[in-house]
């Protein structure tokens, strides 16, 4: 996992505990970083399996 990986996930730990989902701004704001680059990023995480969407309630699982 990539320091950008893993500071991205960590705020999907962190809000997740809020009940949370982070928005695309919200990530944007906090990582300093692109769309482009959270997309990949996540993209990354799905595909190692770290993370993964829940469809049905519309939350990320971790």
């Amino acid at each position: 996992m990539t320091d950008f990986e893993h500071k991205l996930y960590q705020i999907f730990v962190n809000m997740r505990l809020y009940g949370k989902n982070p928005t695309l701004p919200e990530l944007k704001r906090k990582t300093g970083k692109s769309e482009q680059e959270i997309r990949d990023a996540t993209k990354s995480l799905i595909r190692k399996g770290t993370l993964s969407w829940d469809e049905e309630k519309k939350i990320w699982i971790i």
